[in-house]
């Protein structure tokens, strides 16, 4: 039997970890690993994948049969606004050389990840797949929302001419170890997990920016992980899937913020500085795509994964991104 070859791009990154943390640890048949399986987690110091040819270099030395495809040029909201040109450019490039080495490498599959900033601004909710290419995304970030989008239209363009098995999911909120822990430009979870060790280590108060009213969808990095593990092996779609919680899982900013307080052992003043926007007040996506083909899969519960991820960053404060 031939070996199964599979290459995970961005194997550095939040998501990329999670994957190699569960194919060396989860003993199940379903999301562990399988005998004759090589896994291969690239970093940005294997190559350049906006260069084809140090694209087609990794294709050539590694020669896979399955790849993830999880290396983006990502930011926070001001970065986004401010290197429109950046975002749209680089990620379309990476996007288009791994797609492409993938076909001219005969890669049986490919599974990509985007996000659900792709979604239109004005839409209804819950947001399902059905509704990716509706209308403009939301202005601010338009630039990665759309080079995102185009790897659904790549997805569909290589299988419709070339027969490729190239698809894509859509995850909501990621969180975990190995997230970005930076104060100026993380997501809302990290940044507020770093500022209230900070007020605790410095005796200060922990203020959370807004109301603490806006609802998300959150998804550990290790569910994640293994639903990413499950659509490399069975689903056979090329239209994407969401991968996320479901809408009777939102939490509240305030409900992250208490978690973290509850796992950082926090006990100093604790308040919502009001004058601060929120941001839109809820982004509910649906996930009854995914509970169709999954009806048994089990999310780690929101308090026991913050306080995996809160002892995470606690343990490897010093190494991680911040």
């Amino acid at each position: 039997m031939s070996e199964t070859v599979i290459l995970v791009t961005g194997g550095s990154g939040l998501v990329g970890k999670a994957i190699e943390w569960v194919i060396e640890n989860d003993k199940t048949d379903r999301f562990g690993k399988k005998d004759g399986e090589k896994w291969v987690f690239l970093t940005s110091k294997d190559g350049d994948l906006r260069k084809f040819d140090d694209t087609k270099a990794i294709f050539d030395k590694y020669k896979p049969t399955h790849v993830i495809h999880l290396a983006a040029l990502v930011g926070g909201l001001f970065k986004n606004m401010k290197y429109k040109l950046d975002f749209l450019r680089d990620n379309s490039l990476m996007n288009d050389n791994v797609l492409e080495c993938s076909k001219e490498a005969g890669v049986k599959k490919v599974v990509s990840c985007l996000s659900t900033c792709i979604f239109p601004d004005k839409t209804t909710y819950p947001i399902d797949e059905t509704m990716v290419h509706d209308g403009p995304p939301h202005e601010s970030n338009f630039g990665y929302a759309y080079a995102k989008r185009m790897i659904d239209v790549q997805n569909h363009a290589y299988h419709e001419q070339f027969g490729c098995h190239f698809t894509s999911v859509i995850p909501t909120n990621v969180f975990g170890p190995h997230d970005n822990y930076n104060l100026e430009d993380s997501h809302v979870l990290p940044g507020l997990t770093h500022k209230c060790l900070l007020a605790k280590q410095n005796n200060t108060p922990f203020v959370v920016g807004g109301t603490g009213k806006p609802l998300r969808q959150f998804i550990f990095s290790r569910d994640l992980a293994k639903l990413f593990i499950w659509v490399l092996r069975e689903y056979q779609e090329i239209d994407p899937i969401i991968l996320s919680v479901g809408e009777k899982d939102e939490v509240s900013i305030k409900d992250v913020a208490d978690a973290i307080v509850k796992a950082v052992g926090f006990e100093g003043e604790y308040s919502f500085d009001t004058s601060r926007a929120d941001g839109q007040f809820k982004k509910t996506a649906s996930n009854e795509k995914l509970v169709k083909y999954l009806p048994d899969f089990e999310f780690t519960p929101f308090d026991v994964a913050v306080k995996e991820s809160v002892e995470w960053f606690v343990a490897n404060y010093d190494s991680c991104r911040k």
